[in-house]
Order: structure tokens, then sequence, then C-alpha cells
């Protein structure tokens, strides 16, 4: 019977060397509002895990939920008008 651990150092070693590409960069850049956006609505649901929503907690949640399909939006007519070539 074959081990494959030999393999499997030797895959490991050369995936832990890899940059992301300035591509990646970039993309993950033009990302960063709407990721920015999801991570402040996670943190006004977390606050609220642990006890009975007041009407701030609601308007807190709502304002970030907003922000966040907004920066969505920009996001994804962003992508439609590169692939539809910019013509608007």
């Amino acid at each position: 019977m074959k081990t494959i651990a030999a393999l499997q150092a030797i895959v490991t070693a050369e995936s832990l060397d890899i940059e992301p590409t300035a591509a990646e960069l970039d993309a993950i850049e033009l990302e960063m509002p709407a990721i920015r956006a999801g991570v402040e609505l996670l943190d006004a649901q977390i606050m609220t895990l642990d006890r009975p929503l007041s009407e701030l907690d609601i308007r807190r949640i709502r304002r970030a939920r907003n922000r966040a399909m907004a920066a969505r939006r920009v996001l994804t007519n962003r992508a439609s008008t590169v692939q539809s070539g910019g013509a608007a």
C-alpha cells in the first residue's frame, strides 16, 4: 500500500508560496465597500443576539442592511457595465 504523505507535503508547500496577483488584489479592493458594509450588518445583528430588540437596535440593523444593499447594488452595477462594454 502506498502512502501519500510525501506527496501531500509537496502540494502544501507549493500552495503556501502563492501570493495574490495584482488583478486579485484590485478585485478585493473594488469589493471592499460591500465587505465592510456586510461586516457592519453582522456586527449590528450580533449585538442583539442575547437581548430583546430595542427601537435603536431595529434602526441600527435597518440602516446597516440598507448600506449593505446599496454597496452590493453599486458593485453589481459596476460589474454589469464592465460586462456590457460600458455602454449605458
